[in-house]
């Protein structure tokens, strides 16, 4: 163990990173987590979480982030703020390899490194994401009952969310670039078939506008006739897909796709000893809940490892 600089070096301080964080600091492990920004990841952005277990009024996101960095603290958890460039994972030691030209060495890697939602680039966008303009239907559709929202995108996600969001909303448009939807028939005909969503395909957003109270309306532009129209919302969800945090992953070390790591049930790599959690992993549902499950997971098995490995 005196050859490495840690045991464990955990990367990405999100829910699944701070969860792994806590479990590896109770455990007593000589762990650190390497975080390049504020603790929390994209919680930090998301303006109210109604369906994380054991806040039953619900809790703002900056809030959440906060309570779970806090409890890492009281566990003492080493927390460095570094950016990292690259690593090397295979063998029996790993080396991260840090933007200030440093490197660590750990016996065990976990990988919490997150993705982020892709985004229109559009005037109104980044100012009223959170006041109207989600990235996440499943988390924030109860916020909008008896409203009129919007849907971004064509694809398997961005249909299934809009049917989704006809629980709540009362009208939901659904735009569209192209003049078909590229989701698979059967969820296209299920939308279809629901009088609460209207499709309005050939057409691009092009500026979400608000007030202070949030969303009030957005822009849009036919992209065959040039024609610009507007509509009235409470709501714009884009889901045009996510991308993977991995500028910094070695991915022909991992088995991946696309980014996005493959893992089995105990959040293990193909690589040993490594191991990954949250939202960079490949899956169907990115919740704070499954996460932090994920991150506890992940902490466990990277324990388990060290001390068979030792």
């Amino acid at each position: 163990m005196s050859n490495h600089d840690y045991h464990l070096i955990i990367i990405g301080g999100g829910p699944a990173g701070l969860t792994a964080g806590i479990y590896a600091a109770r455990a007593m492990l000589d762990a650190v987590l390497l975080e390049k920004g504020a603790q929390g990841g994209q919680v930090m952005t998301t303006d109210w979480i109604d369906n994380y277990p054991g806040f039953p009024k619900g809790v703002s996101g900056f809030d959440l982030a906060e309570q779970m960095e806090a409890q890492a603290k009281r566990f003492d958890l080493q927390v460095k703020m570094a950016t990292v460039t690259k690593m090397d994972l295979v063998g029996p030691t790993k080396t991260i390899f840090l933007e200030d030209g440093s490197s660590l060495t750990c016996r065990a890697v976990l990988i919490a490194t997150g993705a982020r939602p892709n985004q229109l680039g559009i005037p109104g966008e980044a100012q009223l994401t959170g006041r109207g303009v989600s990235y996440c239907a499943t988390c924030d559709a109860p916020f909008y009952k008896g409203k009129s929202v919007a849907v971004i995108g064509g694809g398997n996600s961005a249909v299934q969310e809009a049917i989704y969001l006809t629980k709540f909303a009362d009208k939901v448009f659904v735009v569209h670039r192209r003049d078909s939807l590229r989701a698979t028939k059967i969820v296209q005909e299920k939308a279809f078939a629901n009088d609460k969503i209207e499709f309005i395909l050939d057409t691009v957003p092009t500026e979400v506008v608000g007030d202070e109270s949030g969303v009030t309306g957005l822009g849009l532009q036919n992209t065959k006739t040039e024609e610009t129209s507007s509509l009235k919302l409470d709501g714009v969800f884009v889901l045009i897909g996510i991308r993977p945090n991995m500028e910094m992953l070695p991915l022909d070390q991992l088995d991946n796709d696309q980014g996005f790591i493959h893992t089995n049930t105990e959040m293990e790599t193909s690589q040993a000893g490594v191991f990954a959690a949250g939202d960079i992993i490949y899956k169907n549902f990115r919740q704070v809940a499954n996460a932090v499950g994920e991150g506890c997971t992940a902490a466990l098995s990277a324990e388990e490892y060290l001390e068979n490995n030792e």
